[in-house]
């Protein structure tokens, strides 16, 4: 275990990052789901603007990386061109 304060607090905040970086991502999974099962061209299409935002902010963070997030967006936008 750490001795050093700092090492402690680094470990603190390391394990509170964890925590909302898995709760972050499995909100955008699910946010993606929910367009994949969209069956309705129109509606896929509302919401789509929404998720591509949700991956672009998690990217940014460093949550995903930004090829996944860019293979996330053409694969949503690829489906819902095919509806």
């Amino acid at each position: 275990m750490a001795n050093h304060l700092s090492a402690k607090k680094r470990i603190r905040q390391n394990a509170k990052r964890k925590l909302q970086n898995k709760y972050y991502a499995k909100t955008m999974r699910n946010a993606v789901k929910k367009v994949r099962e969209i069956t309705e061209k129109a509606e896929a299409e509302a919401l789509y603007p929404k998720v591509t935002s949700l991956i672009d902010r998690l990217a940014n963070k460093n949550v995903i990386h930004k090829n996944k997030a860019s293979n996330l967006k053409s694969k949503l936008s690829a489906h819902i061109s095919k509806l």
